[in-house]
Protein backbone atom coordinates (compact mmCIF):
# COMPACT_ATOMS: atom_id res chain seq x y z
CA UNK A 1 0.00 0.00 0.00
CA UNK A 2 3.03 2.28 0.38
CA UNK A 3 4.34 1.85 -2.43
CA UNK A 4 0.98 2.77 -4.09
CA UNK A 5 0.76 5.96 -2.10
CA UNK A 6 4.29 6.85 -2.95
CA UNK A 7 3.87 6.20 -6.79
CA UNK A 8 0.67 8.14 -6.75
CA UNK A 9 2.74 11.12 -5.19
CA UNK A 10 5.26 10.90 -7.78
CA UNK A 11 3.09 10.98 -10.54
CA UNK A 12 0.99 13.69 -8.86
CA UNK A 13 4.27 15.78 -8.76
CA UNK A 14 5.44 15.16 -12.22
CA UNK A 15 2.01 16.48 -13.50
CA UNK A 16 2.00 19.31 -12.11
CA UNK A 17 5.42 20.44 -13.42
CA UNK A 18 5.71 22.35 -16.60
CA UNK A 19 7.66 21.79 -19.38
CA UNK A 20 7.16 24.39 -22.00
CA UNK A 21 10.10 26.12 -21.47
CA UNK A 22 12.25 22.93 -21.86
CA UNK A 23 10.41 22.42 -25.35
CA UNK A 24 10.85 25.71 -26.20
CA UNK A 25 14.18 25.79 -26.32
CA UNK A 26 13.99 23.38 -29.39
CA UNK A 27 11.20 24.27 -30.99
CA UNK A 28 11.89 28.25 -31.35
CA UNK A 29 13.83 30.36 -33.92
CA UNK A 30 15.39 32.75 -31.71
CA UNK A 31 17.36 29.64 -28.85
CA UNK A 32 19.82 31.49 -26.26
CA UNK A 33 21.00 29.92 -23.08
CA UNK A 34 20.46 30.39 -20.16
CA UNK A 35 23.41 32.60 -19.26
CA UNK A 36 22.93 34.58 -22.25
CA UNK A 37 19.31 35.28 -21.39
CA UNK A 38 20.17 36.60 -17.89
CA UNK A 39 22.91 38.39 -19.61
CA UNK A 40 19.96 40.40 -21.35
CA UNK A 41 16.81 40.35 -19.10
CA UNK A 42 16.74 42.13 -16.02
CA UNK A 43 15.46 39.85 -13.20
CA UNK A 44 12.02 40.01 -13.21
CA UNK A 45 11.86 39.82 -17.11
CA UNK A 46 13.55 36.54 -16.75
CA UNK A 47 11.90 35.66 -13.87
CA UNK A 48 8.57 35.93 -16.37
CA UNK A 49 10.02 35.17 -19.75
CA UNK A 50 12.39 32.16 -19.05
CA UNK A 51 10.40 30.70 -15.48
CA UNK A 52 7.17 31.38 -16.21
CA UNK A 53 6.51 33.20 -13.36
CA UNK A 54 4.17 36.14 -12.71
CA UNK A 55 4.23 39.49 -11.81
CA UNK A 56 2.16 40.73 -9.03
CA UNK A 57 -1.03 42.15 -9.71
CA UNK A 58 -1.01 45.79 -10.61
CA UNK A 59 2.28 46.37 -10.85
CA UNK A 60 2.88 46.95 -14.41
CA UNK A 61 3.61 50.27 -16.32
CA UNK A 62 1.83 49.45 -19.19
CA UNK A 63 -1.47 48.18 -17.57
CA UNK A 64 -3.23 51.65 -17.49
CA UNK A 65 -1.48 52.77 -21.42
CA UNK A 66 -3.86 53.96 -23.71
CA UNK A 67 -1.48 54.96 -26.15
CA UNK A 68 -2.10 53.33 -30.10
CA UNK A 69 0.52 51.18 -31.00
CA UNK A 70 2.10 47.59 -30.59
CA UNK A 71 3.17 45.39 -27.26
CA UNK A 72 6.63 42.93 -28.63
CA UNK A 73 8.21 40.66 -26.79
CA UNK A 74 10.71 42.33 -24.38
CA UNK A 75 12.59 39.13 -25.06
CA UNK A 76 13.15 39.37 -29.17
CA UNK A 77 10.92 42.63 -29.92
CA UNK A 78 7.87 40.11 -31.96
CA UNK A 79 4.91 42.22 -32.13
CA UNK A 80 2.39 39.95 -29.83
CA UNK A 81 -0.42 42.82 -29.59
CA UNK A 82 -2.06 45.58 -30.99
CA UNK A 83 -3.75 48.62 -28.77
CA UNK A 84 -7.06 48.19 -30.25
CA UNK A 85 -7.55 44.49 -29.27
CA UNK A 86 -6.75 46.00 -25.51
CA UNK A 87 -9.20 46.44 -22.60
CA UNK A 88 -9.45 46.68 -19.12
CA UNK A 89 -10.46 42.78 -17.14
CA UNK A 90 -9.89 44.88 -13.85
CA UNK A 91 -7.50 41.82 -13.03
CA UNK A 92 -4.17 43.64 -12.61
CA UNK A 93 -2.68 42.35 -15.85
CA UNK A 94 -2.79 43.81 -19.34
CA UNK A 95 -5.50 41.91 -21.46
CA UNK A 96 -6.00 41.86 -24.84
CA UNK A 97 -9.12 40.21 -26.88
CA UNK A 98 -7.10 39.18 -29.55
CA UNK A 99 -3.52 38.30 -30.44
CA UNK A 100 -1.22 39.02 -33.63
CA UNK A 101 -1.63 35.31 -35.37
CA UNK A 102 1.25 33.58 -36.38
CA UNK A 103 3.60 35.54 -33.31
CA UNK A 104 1.84 34.20 -30.04
CA UNK A 105 2.04 30.24 -29.54
CA UNK A 106 0.07 27.82 -26.93
CA UNK A 107 0.40 25.26 -24.74
CA UNK A 108 -1.20 23.65 -21.79
CA UNK A 109 0.02 24.23 -18.15
CA UNK A 110 -0.98 22.34 -15.38
CA UNK A 111 1.17 23.65 -12.61
CA UNK A 112 -1.36 24.60 -10.18
CA UNK A 113 -2.97 21.26 -10.45
CA UNK A 114 -5.55 22.14 -13.66
CA UNK A 115 -5.44 22.75 -17.17
CA UNK A 116 -4.94 26.55 -17.99
CA UNK A 117 -3.44 27.70 -21.89
CA UNK A 118 -0.38 28.95 -21.33
CA UNK A 119 0.67 31.89 -24.00
CA UNK A 120 3.99 32.50 -25.46
CA UNK A 121 6.40 34.69 -28.04
CA UNK A 122 6.13 31.86 -30.97
CA UNK A 123 9.95 33.57 -31.87
CA UNK A 124 11.93 33.07 -28.69
CA UNK A 125 9.11 31.10 -26.56
CA UNK A 126 8.95 33.86 -23.76
CA UNK A 127 6.46 32.95 -21.61
CA UNK A 128 3.56 35.90 -21.64
CA UNK A 129 0.90 34.65 -19.59
CA UNK A 130 -2.00 32.61 -19.96
CA UNK A 131 -5.57 32.92 -22.19
CA UNK A 132 -9.18 32.26 -20.58
CA UNK A 133 -12.53 32.69 -22.02
CA UNK A 134 -14.03 34.80 -20.41
CA UNK A 135 -13.06 38.09 -22.23
CA UNK A 136 -15.53 40.67 -24.43
CA UNK A 137 -16.65 40.15 -28.18
CA UNK A 138 -15.47 39.76 -30.83
CA UNK A 139 -13.45 36.59 -29.31
CA UNK A 140 -14.83 36.23 -26.10
CA UNK A 141 -11.05 35.75 -25.14
CA UNK A 142 -8.81 37.12 -22.57
CA UNK A 143 -5.52 37.13 -22.78
CA UNK A 144 -3.90 38.06 -19.66
CA UNK A 145 -0.35 39.57 -19.55
CA UNK A 146 1.86 39.84 -17.67
CA UNK A 147 3.35 43.41 -18.75
CA UNK A 148 7.27 42.82 -17.74
CA UNK A 149 7.08 40.67 -20.81
CA UNK A 150 5.86 43.12 -23.21
CA UNK A 151 7.80 46.49 -24.36
CA UNK A 152 5.33 49.04 -25.95
CA UNK A 153 6.16 50.41 -29.43
CA UNK A 154 3.66 53.38 -30.20
CA UNK A 155 2.09 54.42 -33.37
CA UNK A 156 4.05 56.55 -35.37
CA UNK A 157 2.86 60.42 -35.85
Amino acid sequence: MKKILILGLLVSFAACKGTAQQEKQENFPVTKTEAEWRAELSSEEFYVLREEGTERAFTSDLLNNKQKGTYVCAACQTPVFKSETKFDSGTGWPSFYDYIEGNVAFSSDNKLGYTRTEEHCATCGGHLGHVFDDGPKPTGKRHCINGVALDFVPEAP
